[in-house]
């Protein structure tokens, strides 16, 4: 037990260190490229945070567990939109900006509801065999995927916060914090999670608790870190970037990729999860064209999380 706890507290000091190397070296070479943090966070960031869901969901593929592939996927998504933006939004209102609006939130909620029709075809209009992705279906994902982050790199600009002067850090240590920051997030969130499940298990804490608490966002570590630090140093772009980038690698990378590996079933997912996952993306385009329509602000971070704390009592309940 307390070998457990030490690995535990190590595992979240090395979060902690690793969201702030991450959050700094990334913006130090947004600036360095003259590229946008929100892109910096969309890729480098998303893709790095996006680590641990793209282990879990690959080799669940691999071994033909579909359920750990869709479900960590749509899980992943649910808690990074609704819990760590939610958090992040009332630590600091996230400014949106024009491009923001007219390609990231729609392409974000266009991928959404393209998983959705082509995952659950069979439950909505009565197509196919089954729900489920095929490969042909992943290598589309894929595709797509490619020409999304080509298009944010071709239409990228910075905004007026982002080209203020600021601290400036060599090529080298900006490279260097920033894979040391990965690898902290990737690393501590797994010692984090599996410490957390041998002692939760040696108080007595039923499995599907486990399940459903510390290993549905466990994956999700990555990017709850580097948000609230991002959040905190007013890099709010940054943390915007990091959950849209994220939401988007789970969709069209990581679940492309595990389908183009093996077709997958969607038997264990039903439509009250998708519809969390609709209504996730829905309240960020809300958030962005309504109230403070150039913010996510405090109260709509409280109106997330209260929608998060609300399908987990559902999950909960159909336990």
């Amino acid at each position: 037990m307390l070998t457990n706890i030490a690995i535990l507290i190590a595992g979240l000091l090395l979060i902690v260190f690793g969201a702030d190397w991450l959050v700094d070296g990334a913006s130090a070479i947004a600036r360095k490229l003259k590229i946008s943090e929100f892109v910096i966070g969309l890729t480098i960031v998303g893709f790095g945070t996006s680590c641990p869901e793209l282990v879990v969901s690959v080799t669940g593929a691999i071994k033909g567990i579909s359920d750990i592939s869709i479900g960590n996927v749509i899980g992943s998504n649910i808690f990074n939109t609704l819990l760590i933006l939610g958090l992040t939004a009332i630590i600091l209102p996230i400014n949106v900006t024009r491009n923001n609006r007219r390609r990231d939130i729609p392409m974000t909620m266009i991928v959404t509801l393209l998983l959705i029709v082509c995952g659950m075809s069979f439950s909505l209009f009565g197509i196919g065999n089954g729900d489920g992705l095929s490969r042909v279906e992943g290598i589309v994902f894929l595709l797509l995927f490619a020409a999304y982050i080509f298009y944010c790199f071709k239409s990228d600009e910075q905004s007026a916060e982002e080209q203020a002067p600021a601290k400036e850090l060599s090529t080298f240590k900006a490279v260097l914090l920033t894979l040391a920051g990965l690898a902290g997030l990737v690393f501590g969130g797994r010692w984090f999670v599996n410490s957390a499940v041998a002692i939760a298990q040696a108080v007595g804490v039923s499995d599907k608790f486990i399940a459903i608490t510390l290993l549905a966002g466990g994956t999700s570590l990555p990017e709850l870190a580097a948000c609230v630090v991002a959040a905190a140093k007013k890099k709010g772009q940054l943390a915007l970037g990091n959950i849209l980038g994220s939401n988007i690698f789970n969709i069209l990378l990581i679940l492309g990729v595990s389908a183009a590996i093996r077709p997958i079933s969607f038997s264990g997912i039903d439509l009250i999860d998708m519809l969390a996952l609709m209504l996730s993306m829905v309240l960020v385009m809300m958030s962005a064209y309504t109230f403070k329509k150039n913010q996510i602000d405090r109260f709509e971070g409280v109106i997330f999380l209260a929608v998060f704390i609300a399908y987990y009592v559902w999950l909960f309940i159909k336990l």
